[in-house]
């Protein structure tokens, strides 16, 4: 038995951008068959996530008989380095790349000479890009290196330990990946037949990944591996989210509809109950959300009605106030015009 040392990172985000490099990489240099290619990537590894946002080339060579032997030019390395660091200089060295497809036995050489080049000596990553696919999926492949501690005593060892990836890019390269895979998808054909295209291959790569599943399976059962919780605890939570294949509960069913409880099928049962289910709390969601319109709109009406009443009672009290000053202003002037006219009377006696 062995432990392994964690990882300060958790996943790894790649910018399409490099998947383009490394294919022009592979294709330029007319790379023969089971030959690869290496470079550099750059990007930031200061959080969680690793960003992998650019790369560059590296001349390389390897003897195909024995892995010991092979060539890299650290001093091409060292200038790439600096000329990058001109252009970006958030772009930091966090790793390399080679073209797979699958890991080599030079690799961990290859990655402790990396790691003089890393922030702070960190362990750098190792991106593998399957340039030649043939199945369904994502080309990538993300690991690192960490210390394998054995309990028998003896010195620890290197070894990789694998990283999820996933294809993420900004705004503005993903404009410029939608231009050119439209000018390389195929014009003449049709809406359905690519929409048909892309679920074949989404089915595909389901049952890949179902395959994979069944393998690993039927190893731990026949104790070819150890018992891992953590993948069987996230292969229960993916059940958990599939429908009820077995026969459903009778507080499940409605028994009043003969000829749904008197069908065989199964799974056309669990769909209908779990449909019912699913549109009856989409039935009360808006029947509370109609209420609340409802309640919405008679407390509308009340206020304009209290504030309609509001309004006619100030200008009913500014009538009647008027009124009175208007009535006011007549006695006065009245009363103006009577002493007028006796002072005028005495006079002329």
């Amino acid at each position: 038995m062995s432990t392994l040392a964690t990882l300060p990172h958790d996943q790894v985000t790649i910018a399409p951008l490099v998947l383009l490099s490394v294919l022009d990489h592979y294709k330029r240099t007319e790379t023969p068959e089971g030959k690869r290619v290496v470079g550099v990537i750059l990007g930031d590894a200061t959080t969680g996530t690793i960003h992998v946002t650019n790369s560059f080339a590296l001349p390389f060579e390897e003897d195909d008989k024995n892995s010991d032997v092979w060539f890299l030019d650290q001093n091409y390395i060292e200038n790439m380095n600096e000329m990058c660091k001109k252009i970006n200089a958030k772009e930091k060295l966090i790793g390399w790349y080679h073209s797979g497809p699958k890991l080599r036995a030079a690799d961990l050489k290859i990655n402790e000479l990396f790691k003089k080049y890393t922030v702070n000596n960190k362990s750098p990553l190792l991106l593998i890009v399957d340039v030649q696919q043939t199945g369904v999926g994502l080309p990538t492949d993300a690991y690192m290196a960490v210390d394998q501690v054995k309990d028998d005593g003896t010195s620890t060892a290197k070894t990789f330990l694998h990283l999820p990836c996933s294809i993420e890019a900004e705004e503005a390269e993903e404009i410029g990946v939608e231009h050119l895979l439209r000018d390389v998808r195929d014009q003449a054909a049709g809406g359905l037949s690519i929409r048909l295209t892309n679920q074949l291959k989404s089915l595909k790569g389901l049952q890949k990944k179902l395959n994979n599943i069944t393998e690993y399976l039927n190893k731990v059962i026949n104790k070819e591996l150890p018992v891992n919780h953590v993948i069987l605890g996230k292969l229960q939570d993916v059940f958990n989210l599939l429908p009820n294949l077995g026969q459903p509960n009778e507080d499940e069913m409605d028994l009043k509809k003969a000829d749904l409880a008197s069908s065989s099928n199964n799974l056309q049962k669990a769909l209908t109950v779990k449909t019912n289910d699913e549109l009856m709390i989409v039935y009360i969601s808006n029947l509370v959300r109609a209420i609340i319109a409802f309640d919405d709109l008679i407390e509308n009406k009340i206020q304009s009605k209290k504030l309609q009443e509001k309004l006619q009672k100030e200008a009913e009290q500014s009538a009647s106030a008027s009124t009175d000053e208007t009535a006011a202003e007549n006695d006065t002037k009245t009363d103006v015009k009577d002493s007028s006219e006796s002072g005028s009377t005495s006079a002329k006696k």
